[in-house]
């Protein structure tokens, strides 16, 4: 049995180019399991199936969509070039900890036109939508009027028996335990990672050393869809943040199959983007399930800081600091806080 502690960090392949992480390009797939077959006998890497200490990388969001400065929501953080340099340094953590990487778990965001955090859902009294990036939905503003659901969009929802009247009832219960649970507020995003279009896709830097992790370790990289419900935001890919309608009906479902398999590593490793928002309530979630099954095995969750970024508009919101604050309870409360640069073994 082959033994994780022993392994050395691996070189950098030489077709790696860092200036070209924060483009969209064509990966040469063939010619990338060729040289993968020859670094694989170089560098000893050994089959995932032979790792005596199995360690999950969880990329979350780390799409076009949020990481390449022309797309819809570039997490610039406040660098202004968050997501790109957070990706370089993620391709280069990938490349040297091959050996140490069991399996990579990719979540995409996934969503289509009329989604209750997009402008065509809500209209006001002039059915004039809301401004993306800009509008935040409270509870007040749909009491009194200022936002309601656009009743073009009830026949379009797939939701049958589902009509006007219970979505207007719906989206009050929807903002309202919002504010119970502590969320941010309603939203109202620019159209994003929409299915099918190439915001949707992974960053193809990312992608390329997913797929190069896979052939040397013979372990096939997971993608798991998030966000598609129309009745909900999903932040994490654990759970949505709504489950139920106002009179206990399901909405949607939690994602046990996911943390299932997710728990059943030695080592949990997570990233992605944005820190501070889908990055922080996909561990907060999961730190809420571990509290049911055993506490210690936050133990066993490292967070790699410098390979995420909040989501930072000048002049309008910047969540540096919520984000920053969070991943000090999370260490407070047993997780690791942990740097790309470190290998994996030091950890």
């Amino acid at each position: 049995m082959h033994n994780n502690v022993t392994k050395a960090q691996i070189p950098i392949p030489k077709f790696f180019d860092r200036s070209k992480v924060g483009e969209v390009w064509r990966i040469p797939y063939q010619e990338r399991i060729n040289l993968a077959r020859v670094w694989k006998e170089q560098h000893s890497i050994t089959p995932a199936s032979e790792d005596s200490i199995r360690t999950c990388l969880l990329l979350v969001d780390v799409q076009n969509t949020f990481c390449i400065p022309e797309f819809e929501l570039f997490v610039a953080g406040r660098s202004g070039n968050g997501a790109v340099e957070d990706n370089v340094r993620l391709c280069e953590f990938i490349y040297r900890n091959l050996n140490d990487i069991t399996k990579i778990v990719c979540t995409l965001d996934t969503h289509v036109a009329m989604q209750i955090f997009h402008e065509i859902f809500w209209v006001d009294s002039n059915g004039i939508h809301p401004v993306p990036l800009r509008t935040l939905i409270t509870l007040s503003d749909v009491e009194n009027g200022k936002w309601r659901v656009n009743p073009a969009i009830a026949d379009n929802l797939d939701n049958h028996n589902r009509d006007v009247h219970w979505l207007r009832e719906y989206i009050e219960h929807y903002v309202r335990t919002l504010t119970s649970d502590g969320k941010y507020p309603l939203t109202i995003w620019p159209y994003h990672a929409m299915l099918g279009g190439i915001g949707h896709s992974m960053v193809s830097a990312v992608d390329e050393a997913c797929f190069f992790q896979s052939i040397t370790k013979n372990s096939q990289t997971r993608y798991e869809i998030k966000g598609l419900n129309p009745l909900t935001e999903n932040y994490s890919v654990l759970r949505p943040e709504v489950l139920e309608d106002r009179d206990g009906n399901t909405i949607a479902d939690k994602n046990t199959e996911f943390l299932k398999m997710f728990l059943e590593y030695d080592r949990l490793i997570i990233t992605g983007q944005a820190k501070s928002h889908c990055v922080v309530w996909t561990i907060n979630d999961l730190f809420s399930e571990i509290q049911t099954i055993d506490q210690n095995l936050t133990d066993k969750i490292y967070l790699v800081e410098d390979l995420t970024s909040p989501v930072v508009v000048p002049g309008v919101v910047d969540y540096t600091d919520s984000a920053n604050s969070a991943f000090i309870d999370f260490q407070e409360v047993g997780m690791h806080v942990v740097k790309s640069t470190e290998p994996i073994e030091s950890w």
